[in-house]
């Protein structure tokens, strides 16, 4: 527990450490097409910038009772937010290709660490709140993503890219500076005892593979819709501001499902409706990318908003206790950041080798339809088999 906190700080906290976990990814869609012409990367490298930290972020978090015995809670999401100001200040200082690519490292170790041991610091905390301050946790990571479309490409006008992309090692800075004060005092879960078998449950996979394919949805907007539409022509101020609208429907959603999931024991009607709302969105994208921009973008967000906070909260709901739904959450974020990782690498070389996206868009629409048949297994009341 926090010696000082009430639920309203403790709320705060979590939304200033989940607004610094995106940043460092959502900075680099809308300007790269400058930092490829700057720095050589062909669109497969380039992607890397994205698939690179997701991929660590996965495996990462399939380490989370590691990382837990070793750092701890606290002292692992200080060094997280330590390892995001590190990684920001490599892409400020040194903006080349080799730094990119080992910012890209730092930054997703750094974000697999806070995430690896946030949901269960949650559950631990907030009790029969979890599933609420998930969603808000939740939604602020995408507000952080919003946010740093947005203002990105603005300050590398002014500033240029290198500027732009690591000045998102200043709000990381803050994000430590008060949570190490503010949490101090904070409880300890001792170490597991026994070896955690989520991984023998068929469920466990099922979640895993629900959750991959959903935030897979998500590293592929946010990796490729800027340049998609600065292919077609749009500059990248608008292509930055059409990812932040993206983002902001998806904060919308993710506000929404925070406030309303308390109130449906059966998570499936809600996910069904997110998926539709990413299909539709997807099919303008494919069919009529530039008459149809902004209601993609409305659309791809609601669904996409609401599917990340739901899948979390879905595997934490086949958790016996706070112990249980963290080791089930960190398996599934592990492996499902693992397979997200493939949306954006799959896409650049999609890019590279026939000049198009839209085949990554069909791709994502196709998935979506396997997302909904997961989904309809997903009955309340289930745990770990």
């Amino acid at each position: 527990m926090f010696r000082p906190s009430g639920r309203l700080l403790f709320a705060a906290l979590i939304v200033l450490v989940g607004v610094n976990l995106r940043p460092s990814l959502a900075s680099i869609g809308p300007l790269l097409d400058q930092i490829q012409r700057d720095t050589g990367l062909d669109d497969t490298n380039a992607s890397l910038l994205t698939s690179l930290p997701v991929l660590l972020m996965g495996l990462c978090l399939l380490g989370t009772g590691s990382v837990q015995a070793i750092l701890g809670r606290r002292g692992g999401v200080a060094a997280g937010l330590t390892a995001l100001v590190f990684a920001g200040l490599a892409r400020w200082l040194w903006p080349t290709a080799p730094a990119l690519l080992a910012s890209a490292v730092v930054g997703g170790v750094g974000i697999a660490v806070v995430q690896a041991l946030m949901p269960a610091i949650i559950r631990h905390r907030a009790g029969a709140q979890t599933a609420t301050l998930m969603g808000f946790y939740s939604t602020a990571i995408m507000g952080g993503a919003a946010l740093a479309s947005f203002a990105s490409p603005r300050i590398a006008h002014v500033h240029g890219w290198a500027v732009a992309t690591g000045v998102w090692a200043l709000p990381a800075l803050i994000g430590l500076i008060i949570w190490w004060p503010v949490t101090h005092g904070m409880a300890e879960a001792p170490p597991a005892k026994q070896v955690s078998t989520v991984s023998r449950s068929r469920r466990s996979w099922l979640l895993l593979s629900f959750f991959g394919l959903g935030t897979g949805a998500y590293t592929l907007v946010l990796a490729w819709l800027p340049p998609y539409y600065t292919g077609l022509g749009w500059p990248a101020k608008d292509a930055g501001t059409l990812l932040s609208a993206l983002t902001l429907a998806e904060v919308v959603a993710g506000l929404g499902v925070s406030m309303a999931v308390g109130g449906f024991a059966d998570r499936r009607p809600v996910i069904l409706l997110s998926i539709g709302a990413l299909v539709a969105g997807l099919l303008c994208l494919a069919l009529a990318p530039l008459p149809l921009a902004w209601a993609a973008a409305l659309l791809c967000g609601l669904g996409i908003g609401a599917l990340f906070p739901l899948g979390l909260i879905v595997a934490m709901d086949h958790g016996r206790d706070a112990a249980e739904a963290g080791r089930i959450a960190g398996f599934v974020q592990g492996g499902g950041y693992v397979l997200a990782a493939l949306l954006p690498l799959i896409a650049g070389v999609l890019r590279q080798y026939l000049a198009d996206l839209t085949p990554a868009w069909w791709l994502m629409a196709a998935l979506c339809l396997i997302l909904a048949l997961m989904a309809a297994r997903l009955r309340p009341g289930a745990h770990l088999t």
